[in-house]
């Protein structure tokens, strides 16, 4: 068992997962292996599993809210040492030289490569990722389970609230892990928090409340005022034209899941008014250092329901339905 390495394996799209076991990977140049202490469950998952992703590689470990201690190191990595708590997260490597890369979009880069879809992540007992990319924890997430949902679900929620601009008053749609952690920043920031859940989730909108949020509804109702931004957590396009309604002339909108229905066709005047539909892809590693620090700061707090590892197809299944609160983690045994 000390010598092995337990992964829940996607086949194929469409497939569920597989318990597999493996021999430990040995990082290469530029790399280390992590203990995986505990990955988050994220929404992504989901469009992988259901083939969403052009860019996923099959079969594939899924799992990119990594945190767990660097225990191997691969030639020249000096930035990190044995025995660091790391998170790892979505943005796995970029190539370095596109256009994107060299004007400070390595979100956007055209050969990126993406852990847990183009490269296996951490629904395992153990992972191997590029060093450059790993983000150094410190005291402060000394819980692994606490902190595994802001690799992902904090780092988009920071970046989406990024692009939201200055404002006041603000939507979140969809109040699932990303929302419930960018609903604290926000508040720390001085945002009124408006929550649109699915119409009738009223543990949603109760659970909205109790983090700050000044009014909770579905996304059925009309916001109580006009709101100066919104942004979409839910990958429910038919929730485009409704957030561009709820928005006043010179509002943003912003699209921030990596994969959405397709969104209707709506009347101009929704967009006129220069209202902008925006969108947010990946996240930089200077995201990272801004929204640690930030939610530090902030004292964010996650809602964490955790699963063992070999039960993952549950852990996905609940998300799916929607049957918890915050964020699913699995915890290796």
């Amino acid at each position: 068992m000390g010598d092995e390495n337990l992964v829940m394996l996607l086949p194929h799209a469409g497939s569920a997962l597989v318990p597999t076991r493996r021999p430990l990977p040995v990082p290469g140049a530029g790399q280390v292996r992590v203990r995986v202490e505990a990955c988050g469950v994220c929404r992504t998952d989901l469009h992988l599993l259901d083939g969403e992703l052009a860019q996923a590689r099959y079969p594939i470990v899924p799992g990119h809210e990594i945190v767990g201690i660097v225990e191997a190191l691969g030639p020249a990595t000096p930035r990190l040492t044995l025995g660091m708590r790391v998170g790892i997260p979505w943005l796995g490597h970029t190539c370095g030289h596109c256009f994107f890369c060299g004007h400070g979009q390595e979100n956007l880069c055209d050969q990126p490569e993406f852990t847990g879809c183009t490269h296996d992540g951490g629904y395992a007992t153990h992972v191997v990722a590029a060093a450059d990319y790993c983000i150094a924890l410190d005291a402060r997430w000394s819980d692994p389970v606490a902190a595994a949902p802001l690799l992902c679900a904090g780092l988009i929620g920071w970046r989406a609230l990024r692009a939201a601009g200055a404002c006041q008053r603000l939507g979140i749609f969809g109040f699932g892990a990303a929302a419930h952690i960018a609903t604290q920043i926000a508040r720390w920031q001085g945002c009124q928090v408006h929550a649109f859940t699915r119409p009738g989730d009223l543990d949603s909108q109760a659970f909205a409340r109790s983090l700050g949020a000044c009014w909770a509804g579905g996304s059925d109702q009309a916001a109580p005022v006009s709101l100066d931004a919104a942004i979409l957590f839910a990958p429910v396009g038919a929730l485009v034209p409704v957030a561009l309604a709820a928005v006043r002339k010179g509002g943003r909108v912003v699209c921030a899941g990596i994969h959405m229905s397709d969104i209707p066709a709506f009347p101009y005047r929704l967009l006129w008014g220069e209202r902008q539909l925006v969108s947010v892809a990946n996240l930089t590693r200077e995201d990272a250092a801004g929204f640690f620090e930030a939610a530090g700061r902030a004292d964010v707090h996650t809602q964490v329901r955790r699963f063992r590892l070999q039960d993952a197809n549950l852990a996905l299944a609940e998300l799916r339905a929607g049957r918890f609160q915050g964020a699913a983690v699995l915890v290796p045994e």
